[in-house]
């Protein structure tokens, strides 16, 4: 195992931008083995001081996520990585999650996660389940995703504030009229504020 680590380590190392090659090794990887074996190779594979490697452990979570304990360390752990393209992924494999819970189902993680202390476990969220309106429960209730989205407005992570602004944004395309009503209802008498808005507002008249 440590050896096929080393493998990966001088292989994605090599790739600088993007992450196909690692989601794409991920899922073989995930496929052709039983879920124990899985586990340990993702935990193994997230000690790595490469971060491409660290990448391909946080897809492998993704796939593994509804086990509660890869779950809870992807909120808890994986979310204090300092390198912002694991945090990418991370978006990613919660909506892994998402996808395999069902998104109606997975409503009470999406609510505990959007309340998290860190900034990068609600960004996780925000960003994730973009654009959230094509995503199954939030395509037939939008407001359910422009509500949970908005309530981030005046996030304290300029991070989270951007997911929120091009998520509403996104949302703004297809349901001009939604994001219209919601974004008449903001004060706008905080920086915070005013730049999703600014963002949210891009496609509105």
């Amino acid at each position: 195992m440590r050896e096929y680590i080393k493998k990966l380590e001088k292989e994605f190392s090599l790739i600088e931008n993007g992450f196909k090659e690692e989601e794409k090794r991920a899922l073989i990887d995930y496929k052709t083995n039983d879920n124990e074996y899985i586990k340990k190779l993702a935990f193994l594979a997230y000690k790595s001081d490469t971060y491409q490697v660290r990448m391909y452990a946080v897809f492998l979570f993704g796939h593994l996520s509804e086990q509660d304990d890869i779950l809870e360390f992807m909120r808890d752990e994986v979310s204090k990585d300092d390198n912002w393209r694991v945090q990418e992924v991370l978006a990613k494999a919660f909506d892994e999650f998402c996808k395999k819970t069902g998104y109606e189902k997975a409503l009470p993680i999406i609510d505990e996660w959007l309340k998290n202390n860190n900034s990068n476990t609600r960004r996780a969220v925000t960003e994730g389940l973009r654009i959230w309106t094509s995503r199954p429960y939030f395509k037939d209730n939008p407001n359910e995703a422009i509500r949970r989205i908005a309530a981030l407005k005046e996030d304290t992570s300029e991070y989270v504030r951007k997911s929120v602004g091009n998520a509403l944004r996104d949302i703004s395309k297809k349901n001009p009229e939604l994001i219209k009503a919601e974004l008449n209802n903001w004060k706008l008498e905080n920086k915070e504020i005013n730049q999703v808005y600014k963002l949210a507002s891009k496609f509105v008249g």
